[in-house]
């Protein structure tokens, strides 16, 4: 059925995916997944900007309160300030993970072969949790301490992210077999770096859209993007 719900838990992964995964990539097969999708995406955009928001507020008022508590002091509003960058953590990480979602949904569409629904995403993030929230904290040390490397590998670290993403999670490896295995189909497979020039591809035509629309396309454009990606990745060998 066209819209049927996939069950996401942390079973073990199935020796080979669904057979869509293998289809040619293609940016009208990239539309209709998005297309079948777009409930679940909403979502997450929404919910993105509404913690994006409510952390700053939440922050906002905090330092307000120690300021006005402290007497108004340039000590208690200082105090106040760090007070409210702190709680702005857990928000943080919550839109962070709602973010990764846009590749993690189509990672799993593609593995699964089944529609994403609003209630299987949500069920995917309670039953990992803090295997999502590790895997993120691992993934962006490692790529400050790359960009703080002259840069160049950071975003070497940053192009594996589809399938760094994927192995976490549709497979049960571990973050730092993951991060290894990422790594080495990415760089070191026949069409590794032929993905990678795909990659940079999309990011520009997906920025020249955002920049163009002032943000709108990319609502559309990104997700699309991960879609075609992820089907690349499977189609390509990269991923099985």
């Amino acid at each position: 059925m066209l819209w049927g719900t996939a069950t996401l838990t942390s079973n073990l992964p199935r020796p080979m995916a669904a057979s869509i995964a293998f289809e040619q990539p293609s940016i009208q097969r990239a539309w209709d997944a998005f297309q079948k999708h777009i409930p679940v995406l909403l979502v997450i955009w929404v919910g993105s900007i509404a913690l994006a928001f409510l952390g700053l507020a939440v922050s906002l008022l905090i330092v307000m309160v120690v300021g006005s508590l402290g007497g108004s002091s340039d000590s208690a509003f200082s105090l106040g300030g760090i007070l409210g960058q702190l709680t702005q953590i857990p928000f943080s990480i919550l839109s962070s993970l709602l973010s990764v979602l846009m590749v993690a949904i189509p990672a799993v569409y593609y593995e699964r072969g089944e529609v994403v629904s609003i209630g299987a995403a949500v069920g995917l993030l309670r039953a990992r949790f803090w295997r999502y929230v590790l895997a993120g904290l691992f993934f962006s040390i490692v790529m400050t301490i790359g960009l703080l490397l002259c840069v160049l590998p950071g975003l070497a670290v940053a192009l594996v992210t589809p399938v760094f993403v994927n192995r976490i999670f549709v497979t049960e490896m571990g973050i730092g077999e993951a991060f290894s295995h990422a790594f080495q189909v990415v760089y070191r497979s026949e069409n590794g770096m032929s993905f990678v020039g795909l990659e940079v591809l999309a990011a520009i035509v997906a920025a020249v859209f955002a920049v163009a629309t002032c943000g709108l396309a990319g609502l559309v454009v990104i997700p699309m993007a991960s879609f075609y990606l992820q089907n690349t990745a499977y189609q390509r060998g990269l991923l099985r």
